[in-house]
């Protein structure tokens, strides 16, 4: 199978959670496919629980760095998927001259999730799953 795109950007609105969470999966995944990176709108740091329910699936996110879309020096991927409301008008006035295909995947931000510790990591499962169900589907309907 051969992929109809060969790099990937994921971008959410700190870089610390969902965004790291789709690199983590493709990285894992397709890696010798596909160049992935992700960013986010501004800075944030990483979150904790995206590690640790990372780690259940056995992919380690440990070491990501959280980084901004305007610190991007190349900005030549093929696809780009915007992960957040944050981040769409970003994306958008900044790639507006860009032929980059651009994905909206709004997926709901897990740390807003109040509740016990098992609560929360449950949405953060469920970020991780619904991801890796979209990553999974884009690569299967975009290779010949």
């Amino acid at each position: 199978m051969i992929n109809k795109f060969n790099s990937i950007l994921f971008v959410c609105g700190l870089n610390g959670l969902r965004s790291p969470m789709a690199e983590g999966l493709v990285k894992s995944n397709f890696k010798k496919k596909v160049y992935v990176d992700s960013v986010g709108a501004e800075v944030g740091i990483l979150d904790p629980m995206a590690v640790e329910v990372m780690a259940e699936i056995n992919i380690d996110i440990s070491e990501h760095r959280p980084k901004s879309l305007s610190g991007l020096l190349d900005t030549s991927f093929d696809i780009i998927v915007i992960l957040s409301d944050r981040a769409e008008n970003l994306v958008y006035e900044m790639m507006k001259l860009e032929s980059i295909e651009i994905l909206n995947w709004p997926v709901g931000d897990p740390s807003d999730v109040e509740g016990n510790r098992e609560q929360r990591l449950n949405a953060y499962r469920e970020v991780r799953d619904c991801l890796r169900n979209k990553i999974e589907e884009l690569f299967s309907t975009n290779s010949v």
